[in-house]
């Protein structure tokens, strides 16, 4: 295709970016194909009116970016899947290493943390206690050393936390882990390769997608409605950008805390079955659930991974945490998690099994129900009158901001007044064009007097719109 003349009207920054990312986005939509060949570079950049110097730099660029390949002599062409399978980027933009929240080591002492969704203190620090101590009576050698094998109880535990209604995983098929998060990046690094791109909703827990940037995989967002991603966008990426693995929360979303209801979940099966996309399903925040929908692990069992753990529900300091795997991957998962994590403590692994085999873990869950749904009616109380989502069984709302406020601006208002609370930019995996104005406001982890007076400082933030228009540094 060497007749091909990029539009460079559009965006800002130096024009050999500006030509990469519309090679890039061209690419992405089919414009330019698979196997197409660029215009070579003398004389494209006769055609743009620019130096050869800024065509070569464009070329470049998306070559390590994994988009195309350069053969001397001949051209460059643009990458086929295959091809763009194996590619490995040698020196991938460097991605941020952390989000928008502030260090907790750079904050004043005295913040009320409303940033967290860990686990509320039932008195489950003595039950922790208990088992630990039987595992380092039981187990002192073990418990100080290496993990070199597995006891089948880990696996066992682990099925029987992640299963719901008459979905249960085969222990054989559950790797534990040290959470939910080492499990996602667990099974990027296994299923994908440097430059593959992963799809994410355009709201959703970004620590993943950064983390996966930061290993040179790639991060493509798809549309959110109130039932979770959109099938027909999915549809869409998926056939334009060709990517390996999605990452859904479909219980409890967050931020929004949506459900994704039944139909849904089996449109989604069904696009990532059409398309040979492996999905990673987040059941963190589902397993606060009474009743939990049909897993996407049960309508699409071959190409699901389905992940959960301990940190909401019963101590998140236990680090416990389990992937449900399809049949046979289970081993490559279990490699993939000791290189990305460096292996799996006993001593933690052992806890979170006696937690869950004992009921213990199923009586402390039941306890943090309670304790959110009583904190959940104190927030609804205390914001009456004001839009926001929020549900009896999670620990965090999803606040409309009124106007003039704008999200950072109201994150920065709160933290001067000593809470912490999270911008909407902090569940954003990539850069949108979507603004929501909202905020969420975690309840879990202050005590309940904390709680209400947190509260009413963003009450009175929230009552005084001209706030937002001060400067909070």
């Amino acid at each position: 295709m060497t007749n091909w003349l990029p539009n460079l009207s559009e965006g800002s920054g130096p024009l050999y970016l500006r030509l990469a990312d519309r090679i890039e986005s061209d690419i992405a939509q089919g414009i330019l194909p698979s196997g197409s060949k660029l215009p070579p570079q003398r004389d494209l950049a006769y055609d743009i009116g620019v130096t050869i110097g800024t065509i070569g730099r464009a070329y470049a660029l998306v070559r390590e970016r994994g988009l195309v390949s350069g053969e001397v002599g001949r051209g460059t062409f643009v990458l086929g899947r295959e091809t763009d399978q194996h590619t490995v980027i040698p020196d991938a933009p460097q991605p941020a290493f952390e989000g928008t929240r502030r260090s907790m080591e750079g904050s004043p002492s005295g913040r009320l943390i409303m940033d967290s969704t860990s686990a509320p203190d039932v008195g489950q620090a003595d039950t922790v206690a208990r088992i630990l101590a039987d595992v380092m009576r039981d187990h002192s050698g073990r418990a100080l050393d290496y993990t070199r094998s597995w006891p089948e109880d880990w696996r066992e535990a682990g099925s029987r936390w992640l299963g719901s209604g008459e979905w249960m995983p085969k222990p054989q098929c559950v790797i534990p882990t040290i959470g939910v998060h080492a499990s996602a990046m667990a099974v990027i690094a296994a299923m994908t390769s440097p430059g593959d791109k992963i799809v994410f909703e355009q709201l959703t827990y970004s620590s993943i997608a950064r983390s996966a940037n930061l290993m040179g995989r790639r991060s493509i967002v798809v549309k959110l409605d109130a039932q979770g991603p959109d099938p027909e966008d999915f549809e869409r990426v998926c056939a334009q950008q060709h990517p390996k693995v999605a990452f859904f929360i479909p219980s409890l979303h967050n931020p929004t805390l949506n459900i994704m209801q039944l139909q849904r979940r089996r449109q989604i099966a069904e696009i990532a079955r059409r398309n040979n996309v492996w999905l990673i399903e987040d059941s963190i925040y589902g397993a606060l659930l009474d009743e939990q929908p049909t897993p996407l692990s049960a309508l699409l069992p071959e190409r699901t991974f389905h992940i959960g753990g301990l940190s909401k529900t019963v101590a998140a300091g236990v680090r416990g945490g389990w992937v449900a795997c399809p049949a046979n991957l289970a081993p490559r998962i279990q490699v993939a998690h000791k290189m990305v994590t460096g292996g799996m403590p006993f001593m933690l692994a052992e806890l979170s099994a006696r937690l869950v085999l004992s009921g213990a873990a199923d009586t402390i869950r039941q306890a943090s129900r309670v304790e959110i749904e009583a904190r959940e009616a104190i927030v609804r109380e205390a914001f009456s009158g004001l839009d926001f989502v929020s549900h009896k069984r999670a620990p965090f709302i999803w606040m409309k901001l009124p106007d003039p406020w704008l999200s950072g601006t109201f994150k920065q208002a709160a933290a001067s007044e000593g809470v912490l609370v999270d911008d909407e930019d902090e569940y954003k995996p990539g850069r949108t064009e979507e603004v929501y104005h909202r905020i969420r406001v975690g309840f879990s982890i202050v005590s309940r007097e904390e709680l209400k007076t947190g509260l009413t400082i963003v009450r009175r933030l929230l009552d005084n719109p001209n706030a937002g228009y001060d400067s909070y540094g």
